[in-house]
């Protein structure tokens, strides 16, 4: 670890840093925000799953898990039919990280009430792999059994019922649309395409009356939105207010230090005194660029950029190679590593319900933990402010 936080409940202070400090005998309390309208209240930190099943195995997966819940207060868990990513693994099974919650649950009864797990339904794709696997199947399914993944209310249905039994739980909290059935610029694609819009979408009265379906039936509790636009929230709450089922209380898209496009507009719609939807972010540390342990180009071993150089390439962009090294240096010079930085900068921000953080290691488990321990000081934050100004929305810029 690069900084001087060297524990989760640590007792020094940070030059121009203000900590909040835990006694080490006990488990460090973790503040809790409330979700959208909802009654949940999560830690400010969420344990995302992506990388359990792939990088991380049942046994490092359990490992994490424990850590993460019984030791650092952590109560907020999110996952996917389609994790672990990138399916280009030659290991990749989809739902195998809804699997791996399963069997630590079973590991540790009474556990699951004490948590908060939301999950995701695959959007529209001409080819999902996902898509048999929400069948009863004593196999997973092949990557050449790839289905039109959509968010018609059968395919809905049918996807909250198979992750149900992998995750082997009644009910799901938060059961998410990973992205729109109709077309969206999402994962990379910065600038709409009005020709890439596509006929036939599933209307979304359809989507949204599965969801209260589901609701009625108990599995799930509440729902969100992901990978959308301002348009498209606008469409679930009216769709929602005609059919009476109730409102999106979270929305999952990209927020970091490199793509604020959700400040630009999105927010308002969003806001606490609007349809009260709270953002949470995914990839906040850019598929680790934002760690700075890509500096000088080189990929450490293990690491996602060495494993999968394609993966999150869209984050290393000229602009974001010349503002990294100055967050870097912003983060040195008070003391911490840049990941911390990072992410107590992204806690600061009320409109996060809780930043979503992905893990290989109980190091960087234990680094990520104690950011939400950190409340930057103005100062800091009006640096990392004026580096932004200079470099906005890196992904955006060419050359990357």
């Amino acid at each position: 670890m690069q900084s001087r936080i060297l524990n989760l409940c640590f007792s020094q202070a940070l030059s121009g840093v203000n900590v909040r400090r835990f006694s080490a005998s006990t488990v460090c309390s973790m503040k809790r925000r409330t979700l959208g309208s909802s009654d949940l209240e999560v830690s400010e930190c969420c344990l995302g799953t992506m990388t359990f099943g792939i990088q991380a195995g049942e046994e490092l997966t359990h490992q994490i898990l424990d850590k993460a819940i019984k030791e650092m207060d952590i109560n907020f868990l999110d996952t996917a039919e389609m994790y672990p990513v990138p399916s280009s693994d030659p290991n990749w099974v989809p739902g195998r990280s809804e699997e791996f919650l399963a069997s630590w649950m079973a590991k540790n009864p009474g556990m699951r009430e004490k948590i908060v797990i939301a999950t995701k339904v695959s959007g529209f794709s001409p080819r999902s792999e996902t898509v048999a696997n929400r069948e009863i199947r004593s196999t997973p399914p092949t990557k050449e059994e790839g289905l039109p993944s959509r968010l018609d209310k059968e395919s809905i249905l049918k996807a909250c019922d198979a992750s149900l039994r992998r995750l082997q739980t009644d009910y799901i909290d938060v059961y998410q649309l990973h992205w729109p059935d109709r077309y969206q610029n999402i994962f990379g694609s910065v600038h709409f395409n009005p020709d890439l819009q596509r006929d036939g979408d599933v209307p979304i009265e359809e989507t949204v009356a599965a969801m209260g379906e589901l609701i009625k039936a108990g599995k799930i509790k509440y729902w969100g939105l992901g990978n959308d636009n301002t348009f498209g929230v606008c469409q679930a709450i009216n769709a929602c207010d005609k059919l009476n089922v109730p409102r999106p209380i979270s929305i999952q898209n990209h927020y970091s230090f490199m793509d604020r496009r959700f400040e630009l507009e999105l927010i308002e719609a969003c806001a606490t005194r609007n349809y009260n939807i709270s953002l949470l972010p995914w990839s906040v540390l850019c598929g680790g660029a934002l760690t700075g342990k890509y500096v000088g180009g080189k990929a450490p071993e293990g690491s996602r950029g060495k494993l999968y150089p394609f993966f999150m390439g869209r984050f290393f962009t000229k602009s974001s190679q010349q503002a990294i090294p100055e967050l870097n240096q912003i983060a040195e010079e008070n003391g911490m590593s840049m990941t911390t930085l990072m992410l107590a900068w992204y806690n600061s921000k009320k409109f996060i319900g809780s930043t979503i953080i992905g893990v290989t290691t109980i190091a960087q488990l234990e680094e990520c933990r104690a950011a939400f321990d950190v409340e930057l000081d103005q100062s800091i934050s009006d640096a990392v402010e004026r580096t932004w100004a200079k470099y906005p929305n890196c992904v955006f810029s060419a050359g990357g």
